[in-house]
């Protein structure tokens, strides 16, 4: 083999592996630059004979978790697979091989295949008993399994079937692909026997006829192992989408690991934001004093300058979850929300309550989240709300620490069911803290109607915002960030 096939083939295959993992991100595996070329050199010293070894490899080289791993081999497995094209032979009662399985010998094995029509693929005249004439037609009727198999490669390759992404378009796919491999050619050649006097014209009709219709049903199948493959991360994306916006009181149990995940990346931002303590030039401020003293080397010619820098503390962070029966229904979401921030933040506070209020901060430290919530829930959860009484609470147990460096989240409805509201005490926090954020499950206008007491907490909040759908915390979490810089 020369260089330049050399190069080409080395091309092909990189192709092969870099849609695998473009498979792979899309169906939830984490897939790096680095790790991406790892996997293009593992590829190049296993080969391609050994199709364990080469999913043991990459295995190996990709997944991190054993989940990943599990992700990864099912990709792999539905990208090699390769299904019988061709309809199986079966065996005659007078011991012929029939493609068609009905015990008639063929009529489209080589030689038949060569003595009409050319192929073009455009077919030809038909004459009786001398097979097909177009070059799809032959290779259904020779059970070419390698060629048909390697067409619908090609043509699915030459339509770009990896850009598949909803199901609506499975048969657009799938009808393109049959056009590229010479399905209107098969189809003209069979309205022409078909309408032939000839008896056997007639029969070979109706047998590349049931070829056509299950080379149509494998094809179809083939499309719908390529949207498995490259639509996963598309209908992700649209299940996410339909999450973000849906009432959170509407939420199924099956939909719960998948908020947790977009709930974690939120909260993760907000980590990265106050996670760590960091610094940030002052631009245009120049720190005279530093600088003299760096450049004493030079006479005090500033070569080398400084700059002000202004540091940014880590603050702390306390946040209160009302879990009463008022908000039975999203009270599992906002202790999502308070597990995922303790999960990923160091220096957080959590509290959560009915009417007494208890800081929860060690049993979301300590327990997953489905045991963080149960125990919590059974210590205060779906009780009579009195707001009055918590903020009575937490003026006990949160109170002292609360300094200018706090932030305080609080995420319930307000509703306090007619009892002393203490708005004494919200005005407290709200004088001690750095920022006071209210998240409201009920719409806005629902504020301060019946036994709500929105309005009477509402001017002692930097910030009150309803959050009812995902969409509406992601819009909070926005703009918590671009306040703080």
């Amino acid at each position: 083999m020369s260089a330049t096939q050399n190069i080409a083939a080395s091309g092909q295959m990189n192709e092969v592996i870099l849609r695998l993992l473009r498979a792979a991100r899309g169906n939830g595996v984490r897939v790096s630059v680095a790790e991406a070329i790892d996997a293009f050199n593992t590829a190049a010293v296993i080969g391609y004979d050994d199709r364990q070894a080469l999913r043991d490899s990459l295995s190996l080289t990709i997944a991190k978790t054993a989940e990943e791993k599990a992700l990864f081999e099912h990709c792999f497995d539905l990208y090699f697979r390769r299904e019988a094209v061709a309809r199986q032979p079966q065996q005659s009662a007078d011991g012929e091989t029939s493609p068609d399985g009905q015990g008639t010998p063929s009529q489209g094995g080589p030689a038949a295949a060569g003595g009409v029509g050319g192929g073009d693929g455009q077919g030809g005249s038909m004459g009786s008993g001398t097979g097909a004439g177009s070059a799809l037609g032959k290779m259904l009727l020779s059970n070419d399994e390698v060629g048909l198999s390697a067409a619908m490669e090609t043509a699915a390759e030459d339509v770009g079937v990896a850009n598949i992404s909803l199901f609506t378009q499975t048969n657009m796919y799938a009808r393109r692909i049959l056009d590229r491999m010479g399905m209107r050619a098969l189809e003209e050649e069979i309205d022409r026997l078909r309408n032939s006097d000839n008896p056997e014209d007639a029969a070979l009709a109706e047998r590349l006829e049931a070829a056509r219709a299950g080379l149509g049903q494998r094809t179809r199948e083939f499309v719908e192992r390529q949207l498995a493959l490259f639509g996963a991360e598309t209908r992700r994306e649209i299940r996410e989408g339909a999450l973000r916006a849906a009432q959170l009181s509407s939420l199924d149990r099956r939909d719960f690991d998948r908020m947790h995940g977009l709930v974690r990346e939120m909260a993760k931002r907000i980590a990265s934001k106050y996670g760590r303590t960091r610094h940030r030039d002052r631009k245009g401020v120049l720190d005279i004093r530093r600088t003299l003293r760096r450049n004493m080397s030079f006479d005090a010619i500033p070569f080398r300058t400084v700059w002000k820098r202004e540091k940014i503390d880590k603050p702390k962070v306390m946040a209160i979850c009302d879990v009463s029966g008022s908000v039975a229904q999203v009270a599992r979401f906002l202790l999502l929300f308070l597990y995922t921030l303790t999960d990923t933040m160091r220096d957080i506070r959590s509290f959560a309550f009915s009417a007494d209020l208890i800081e929860v901060s060690d049993i979301l430290a300590r327990e997953d989240i489905e045991q963080s919530i149960v125990k919590i829930v059974e210590a205060v959860g779906f009780r009579s709300t009195n707001y009055g009484k918590s903020l009575e609470d937490f003026d006990a147990l949160g109170m002292p620490d609360l300094d200018r460096k706090t932030t305080v989240i609080i995420l319930g409805d307000a509703r306090g069911n007619r009892n002393e509201a203490r708005v004494d005490l919200m005005e407290k926090i709200f004088n001690r803290a750095n920022r006071v954020i209210w998240l409201n499950p009920e719409h806005r206008a629902s504020w301060g109607t019946g036994d709500s007491d929105m309005l009477r907490y509402l001017p002692f909040c930097h910030q009150a915002s309803t959050c009812g759908t995902v969409a509406h915390l992601e819009r909070i979490v926005h703009d918590m960030l671009r306040d703080s810089t």
